[in-house]
C-alpha cells in the first residue's frame, strides 16, 4: 500500500513537472525607443535584428544614394542628397565622420524583459586591405522600470589604397528608469577615431586607364598607386554625458470590479511634467603631417610651421534645459500637449596659438591674413515652446519654436514642425505628412574665426536663413512613398574652391523629390529609390540631379526555418562637380574642375537568418571592369573600393 502511494506520488510529481515544463512562460515583447531634443520626447525605434539588406551596412558608398567619400569604410564622407544632409555643426571636424559617431538622436534605449546581447562581426578584403567591424550591445532590466545597457563598436579598415587606413573605437553606457512619476534616460558615449590622410591619388589614370601610366601594363596593384600624402593623419576624440529627467504630477485612476465594487487595478494619469536635460560634450581634433615637403605642397598656404604640421583644436559645451509640460490625454479635453522651456549653454573653443605675428618670417611662410584669439568662451540662452499631439488615428502633429535671447544667438529663430493625417482610400489607410521649418541662425563660431597652419579666417557673417516646406504621401497598397520639398537659403555658408568658408550673396533654391517603391510577386521582390534634386546655383551648392538605388532579390524560406534573401543591388547618380576634401580640416569644399558620377556600383549578395542568427555573403562592386567603366570616383582623386568579397554574422543572445 505504501509502495503504491509512493508510486502514485512519483507519477503525479512527474506529471506536474512535465506540465510545468510544457507551460510556456509569458514574456512581454521587447521594444526600443529613442528621444528627441530638447525635452526628451519618446519616439519608437527598432532593435537591430532584421536580416533584409543586412549586407548594405558594410559598404562605404551606401551611406546614402549619393555619397561623396574618401573611399574607405568608416572614413570621411558627405551626403549629396541635400534634404538628408545635416547643417554644419559647432565643431565642423566631426561632420565628415558624423554617420559613424553616436549622438542623442541615434541613442537607443531598450526594454527587453530578459537580458539581451547582440554581437556582430563583418569583414572583407584581404590581409592588405581588410575591413573589419565588431559590434556588441547588451541590455537588461532590473525589475520593470529600470534598464541598463552597454555597447561597443570597433571599426578597423586598412583600405584598398595606400595611406588611407582608419580605426574608430566607440563605447557607451546607457540606462533608463520609467516609473509612474519619475522618468530618466541617460548615456555616456566615448569615441576615438584615427584616419590616415592620403590626399587622394596623384593621377586618376591609374584607375581610368592604367596602361597609359604603366608603360602598357593594364593591371594595377592598388596599393602601389602613389598618393599625395604619405605621413598625415587626422584624429578625433570625443565624449558626451547626457541625462534627461522628468517628474510627472498627476493622479491615479482606479479600476473596480463591477460585481464586488472592489479595486482591481490602478493607472497613474500624469497631468504636468517638469523636465531637466543635462548635456556635456567634449571633443578634440588633431591633424599631424610628418612629411614637411608634402605638407607645404599639398596646401595653398603655410602660416605657422615649415617642418610639417602637428596641431589640435578643442571644443566643449555644457547645456542645461529646464521645461514644464502640460501633457496630452490626461482628460478627454486635453487633445494636445504643450511645453515651455529655457536652455542655457556654455561653449569653449581652444585653437592653435599664433606664434609668428610680429616676427621675421622665413622663406616659405606666408603672413597670417587675420588675427584670431587662441581661446574663446560663449554664454548662450534660448527660450522655446513645443506643441504636440502624438495620439489619434486621424491627426497628429508636432511643432517646436526656439528663440535666442543671449550671446551670439540673440535674435536667432528656429521654428519647425510636422503634421500627419491618415484616411481611407481604396480599402487601405493612406497617410499624408506635411513638414517644414524656418530658421534664422548665426553661423557656428568656427566658421567665423579660425586659425591653423594652413587655413585662417575672420569672417563677419550674417545670420543664415532657411525656409523649407514639403510633404510625404504614403500609399501602402502599392508600397509607395512620395516625398516632395522645396527650400530657400539666404546667406548660405559654404566652403569655396580655396576650402575657406564663404557666404553666398544671393538666395539659393533647392527642389527635392523622391520616390520609394516596392514590388513583390511571390518570392520575387524589387525595391527602388529615386531621387531628383536641383539647385539654382551650382557654383554655391552643386548637387547630382538624379540618384537611384535599385535592389532586385528573391526572398524565401528553406525547411521553414532559414530565411533567405538573394539578390543584386546597385546605386547610380548623374555627373556633377563633386566636392573636394581638405585633410587638414576634414571639410568638403567646392571645385569646378572635375565632374564625378555617371557610374554604377553593384553588389551580388545573399542574406540569411536562422532563429537568432543572421549572416551574409557578398561580392561588392561586382560590376567593376564589366559594366559602367572604371571611372568610379565619388570625389576628385578618391576612387571607391574595387571589387571585394565580404561577409558578416550577427547573433542575438537572449539569456
Amino acid at each position: 500500500m505504501l509502495m503504491a502511494l509512493t508510486m502514485e506520488a512519483q507519477t503525479a510529481s512527474i506529471d506536474n513537472s512535465s506540465a510545468l515544463k510544457s507551460k510556456k512562460v509569458q514574456v512581454e515583447p521587447s521594444y526600443a525607443w529613442s528621444i528627441s531634443e530638447p525635452l526628451g520626447l519618446h519616439y519608437e525605434s527598432t532593435i537591430d535584428t532584421l536580416f533584409l539588406n543586412y549586407h548594405k551596412e558594410s559598404i562605404p558608398s551606401h551611406q546614402s544614394n549619393a555619397w561623396a567619400t574618401t573611399g574607405n569604410f568608416g572614413a570621411s564622407g558627405q551626403n549629396q542628397i541635400f534634404f538628408e544632409r545635416k547643417p554644419i555643426s559647432d565643431f565642423f571636424f566631426e561632420d565628415a565622420i558624423e554617420s559613424w559617431l553616436p549622438s542623442v538622436s541615434t541613442q537607443r534605449y531598450y526594454n527587453t524583459r530578459i537580458p539581451m546581447t547582440l554581437i556582430s562581426h563583418t569583414t572583407g578584403g584581404n590581409k592588405y586591405s581588410n575591413q573589419d567591424r565588431t559590434k556588441v550591445t547588451f541590455s537588461g532590466n532590473v525589475g520593470k522600470p529600470i534598464q541598463v545597457g552597454a555597447a561597443m563598436d570597433y571599426i578597423y579598415s586598412k583600405g584598398s589604397y595606400n595611406y588611407q587606413a582608419d580605426k574608430n573605437f566607440r563605447w557607451s553606457l546607457f540606462g533608463s528608469y520609467i516609473g509612474d512619476r519619475y522618468e530618466m534616460q541617460t548615456f555616456f558615449n566615448s569615441y576615438n577615431y584615427m584616419g590616415k590622410e592620403n590626399g587622394g591619388i596623384t593621377d586618376d589614370l591609374y584607375i581610368t586607364d592604367p596602361a597609359s601610366v604603366q608603360g602598357g601594363e593594364s593591371k594595377v596593384d592598388n596599393k602601389s598607386i602613389p598618393t599625395n600624402l604619405i605621413a598625415a593623419q587626422s584624429k578625433l576624440m570625443g565624449q558626451e554625458f547626457y541625462m534627461n529627467h522628468s517628474y510627472n504630477v498627476g493622479h491615479y485612476r482606479y479600476q473596480r470590479d463591477s460585481v464586488t465594487d472592489t479595486i482591481i487595478g490602478r493607472t497613474y494619469i500624469p497631468v504636468t511634467r517638469f523636465i531637466w536635460t543635462f548635456d556635456f560634450k567634449n571633443v578634440k581634433h588633431n591633424f599631424l603631417n610628418q612629411n614637411a615637403v608634402q605638407d607645404t605642397l599639398q596646401f595653398p598656404n603655410t602660416y605657422l610651421s615649415l617642418g610639417g604640421t602637428d596641431e589640435s583644436t578643442r571644443f566643449w559645451r555644457l547645456r542645461n534645459t529646464i521645461g514644464i509640460s502640460l501633457l496630452e490625454g490626461f482628460n478627454k479635453y486635453a487633445k494636445f500637449g504643450f511645453a515651455a522651456y529655457g536652455t542655457h549653454e556654455m561653449r569653449y573653443y581652444k585653437q592653435v596659438a599664433d606664434t609668428v605675428s610680429g616676427m621675421m618670417l622665413p622663406d616659405g611662410l606666408q603672413q597670417l591674413p587675420v588675427q584670431v584669439d587662441a581661446s574663446e568662451s560663449q554664454q548662450l540662452f534660448w527660450l522655446g515652446g513645443q506643441l504636440t499631439k502624438q495620439r489619434g488615428s486621424i491627426l497628429t502633429y508636432s511643432a517646436t519654436a526656439q528663440f535666442g535671447v543671449l550671446g551670439d544667438v540673440a535674435g536667432d529663430i528656429d521654428v519647425e514642425g510636422n503634421l500627419r493625417t491618415r484616411f481611407k482610400l481604396l480599402g487601405d489607410t493612406v497617410s499624408l505628412t506635411a513638414y517644414g521649418y524656418f530658421k534664422n541662425l548665426a553661423p557656428p563660431y568656427l566658421l567665423k574665426k579660425f586659425i591653423s597652419n594652413h587655413y585662417a579666417w575672420d569672417n563677419d557673417f550674417s545670420k543664415v536663413q532657411r525656409f523649407r516646406l514639403g510633404g510625404i504621401l504614403d500609399l501602402p497598397w502599392i508600397h509607395t512613398r512620395v516625398n516632395v520639398g522645396y527650400e530657400t537659403l539666404n546667406n548660405y555658408v559654404y566652403f569655396n574652391s580655396n576650402a575657406l568658408p564663404e557666404q553666398a550673396g544671393s538666395a539659393v533654391h533647392v527642389l527635392h523629390a523622391s520616390l520609394t517603391n516596392h514590388l513583390g510577386f511571390g518570392i520575387f521582390n524589387w525595391d527602388n529609390e529615386l531621387n531628383y534634386q536641383t539647385s539654382s546655383s551650382d557654383e554655391v551648392l552643386p548637387l547630382p540631379k538624379f540618384a537611384i538605388y535599385s535592389n532586385m532579390y528573391l526572398k524565401f524560406k528553406v525547411a521553414r526555418v532559414l530565411d533567405v534573401q538573394v539578390g543584386v543591388d546597385c546605386n547610380y547618380y548623374t555627373r556633377y562637380f563633386a566636392p573636394s576634401y581638405s585633410p587638414a580640416t576634414m571639410v568638403f569644399y567646392n571645385q569646378r574642375e572635375v565632374e564625378c558620377g555617371n557610374f554604377a556600383f553593384a553588389d551580388v549578395y545573399a542574406n540569411f537568418k536562422l532563429k537568432k542568427a543572421r549572416f551574409y555573403v557578398m561580392y561588392s562592386h561586382a560590376n567593376k571592369g564589366l559594366i559602367g567603366g572604371n571611372n568610379y570616383f565619388s570625389m576628385p582623386h578618391y576612387p571607391l573600393n574595387p571589387g571585394r568579397f565580404q561577409f558578416g554574422v550577427s547573433v542575438d543572445f537572449v539569456n
